[in-house]
């Protein structure tokens, strides 16, 4: 797999023979994660995720030990990069007609929907290490093709408050959430500003608004911009540009400590942009992740 990979070539998926019945319904979660259960009825409302962020589908069998160890190991994985992508999980005794229409010959099989394309990723068991390489460069083909989206958790832990029935969302972020969905990043972020300009207090507009700098920034983002920042270490832009794509394609810790070293080697206007890009990723993440607590010691230390 090569992360210069377009899939702009015409091959999407034949979904018709599996869908010509199917009801629609949303996909079975596992857990309020970002892993569901895949089925006929809701394969194709699956692969269309696959148009904002890639979607691994893994097949498995009940009884088969080493395809349930590989599904557990993807899941921690996926779980791990934080709506990057999402797993879907196969049984092929079960959705048999899925297995087959995708030329699945053994469990476990993994295999990757990005952008409607169906690009194969491994059969047979897998060391989690290897495993991860393997999402890493699946994560920056998405990137490479425009795929920078963020799926939601299938299921949130408590149900929010209803209203005739209808889940309560906030509307403050309606307009925000609305061109996020739309891939406007650029009116996303506009809109996020309005929320801060009423109150900059406001510290989920706040995470917004950089969740939303970091897709407008990426969304057209040079795949080889890691390694034009390794080649020239005191450009700031090329560094910047390199933390940006290390954080969409799950390699937060590997960002932060770039950032937090350019810090070190700069002073004065050049320090102050670095901090501020630095800080502003740390929006973006989970403030509990032990990488943005490091990063934030790191940072105190590199100021003073």
């Amino acid at each position: 797999m090569n992360a210069d990979q377009s899939f702009s070539r015409p091959g999407a998926i034949d979904l018709s023979s599996l869908t010509a019945s199917a009801a629609t319904q949303p996909p079975a979660s596992a857990g309020g994660s970002y892993v569901l259960e895949v089925t006929e009825a809701v394969f194709e409302q699956v692969a269309q995720q696959s148009m904002q962020y890639p979607v691994i589908l893994v097949f498995v069998s009940g009884g088969d030990r080493s395809s349930q160890q590989v599904a557990t190991d993807l899941a921690e994985l996926v779980n791990g990069l934080g709506g990057r992508m999402v797993l879907g999980v196969v049984d092929v005794a079960a959705q048999a007609r899925i297995a087959q229409a995708l030329g699945v010959q053994a469990v476990p099989t993994a295999v990757a929907l990005i952008g409607g394309q169906l690009a194969p990723l491994f059969q047979g068991t897998r060391d989690k290490a290897d495993i991860k390489a393997l999402l890493d460069q699946v994560a920056q083909i998405a990137v490479a093709n425009g795929l920078t989206g963020r799926a939601q958790p299938q299921a949130a832990a408590p149900a929010p408050e209803q209203t005739n029935g209808e889940p309560a969302v906030d509307p403050r972020f309606a307009a925000a959430d609305e061109a996020l969905q739309a891939g406007d990043f650029a009116k996303a972020v506009q809109e996020f500003d309005k929320l801060l300009k009423a109150n900059p207090r406001d510290s989920e507009a706040q995470a917004g608004r950089a969740q939303a700098s970091l897709l407008l920034r990426t969304a057209e983002v040079d795949p080889a911009a890691i390694a034009k920042a390794d080649a020239a270490p005191d450009d700031i832009d090329l560094q910047l540009a390199a933390a940006d794509l290390e954080l969409v394609t799950g390699h937060a810790e590997q960002a932060f400590t770039r950032l937090v070293n350019l810090v070190r080697r700069t002073s004065g206007d050049e320090r102050e942009q670095v901090r501020v890009r630095l800080v502003e990723l740390f929006e973006t993440a989970d403030p509990a992740d032990p990488a943005v607590t490091k990063a934030r010691r790191a940072l105190s230390m590199a100021l003073f």
